[in-house]
């Protein structure tokens, strides 16, 4: 098992919040984070997100590993794909690196069983949300092992709700989070398709 604490761990502040599962491009130009992309992929290890903004960074953030390089410009800038994996915490950060980076432990979730009704509420919810965004239906199985970041990490939500959902170190308290989130979402969606149907009707409701 990888160390729970890392020191001199490459960190890539950003205005977002990425989630384990969740697939992130990113375009890499500045010459520190082309350093620290090139090591990452040389030695196979990951870097940290860390959503960061006009008050500063957030103390968690998610590890994200290399999934793919896109693209090599012969400037050597480079379009990736990172993939999240891990949540974790920055302990404090160091000024040695040619990079950002910093002592990070990685967090794990309290030990407690999964509650059946709460899974069971949160598949039903997103379930929903898919079905009504792109009329098509999620495969029972493929559904079923799901959990709260992988579903979550396909669904755009606001930075702080993903933050929120980050921060948490419940199973339980993330499916509660996103079956709320994925219901809201839901009725959102119901809105903008009603408003665009008034729209296309010209205010006048239409029979046959």
């Amino acid at each position: 098992m990888p160390d729970r604490v890392v020191q001199d761990f490459p960190l890539f502040p950003l205005g977002l919040v990425a989630l384990p599962h969740e697939y992130v491009p990113l375009h890499i130009f500045e010459e520190s984070y082309r350093t620290m992309i090139g090591e990452c992929l040389e030695r196979g290890t990951e870097f940290g997100i860390v959503w960061t903004g006009e008050d500063g960074g957030q103390d968690v953030g998610c590890a994200m590993e290399v999934a793919r390089v896109l693209e090599r410009m012969d400037d050597g800038r480079l379009n990736i794909l990172s993939r999240g994996t891990r949540p974790f915490r920055v302990i404090e950060t160091v000024e040695t690196m040619p990079y950002p980076a910093g002592t990070v432990e990685f967090l794990e979730d309290s030990e407690e069983i999964v509650d059946d009704d709460v899974v069971e509420l949160a598949h039903a919810a997103y379930s929903q949300l898919v079905r009504q965004a792109t009329d098509s239906e999620l495969d029972t199985e493929e559904l079923e092992v799901m959990s709260s970041y992988a579903m979550a990490a396909t669904v755009e939500f606001g930075l702080e709700a993903k933050q929120g959902l980050l921060d948490l170190r419940s199973e339980n308290a993330r499916l509660k989070l996103v079956a709320r989130l994925f219901r809201a979402a839901a009725k959102r969606l119901e809105f903008i398709e009603k408003a665009q149907v008034r729209a296309r009707s010209n205010g006048k409701v239409r029979f046959g």
